[in-house]
């Protein structure tokens, strides 16, 4: 469907785009200070970058909190776009290593796998804190 209405761009290809979904899905659960150090820039820009279309300070701290908690909440939608691009990446270099059929098998698995190591790692931490 897609490829019926941009037929002059590019052709999207339905097998990359779920390999490297799940790519970028075993990479955000895996990377977990990553997302964090991101969202939380992401979240100082926001702050900042809306804090320059305000003229009154008065006005700026009437908002504030809810400001805040929506720019809180872009923060973390807007995170997922890089490990989106790198999961694309992955995708494609499982693709020409190994084939086509490989792209998505193994995007399952790296996502299996990060998400036993982050719970494990939350297991571990909780026993540390006892």
């Amino acid at each position: 469907m897609l490829n019926d209405v941009f037929t002059w761009l590019f052709k999207i290809e339905t097998i990359m785009v779920a390999g490297g979904c799940l790519w970028s899905l075993a990479l955000y659960i895996g990377l977990p200070s990553v997302r964090e150090w991101l969202i939380e820039q992401l979240d100082r820009w926001f702050n900042f970058a809306e804090r320059s279309l305000y003229t009154s300070q008065q006005e700026y701290e009437n908002t504030r909190p809810s400001r805040e908690a929506v720019n809180a909440l872009y923060a973390s939608v807007f995170s997922i776009v890089p490990f989106l691009v790198v999961g694309l990446i992955c995708n494609y270099l499982v693709e020409i290593a190994l084939g086509h059929s490989w792209g998505i098998s193994l995007g399952i698995l790296a996502c299996v796998s990060c998400g036993i190591y982050e719970l494990g790692k939350r297991d571990n931490n909780r026993e540390q804190e006892k």
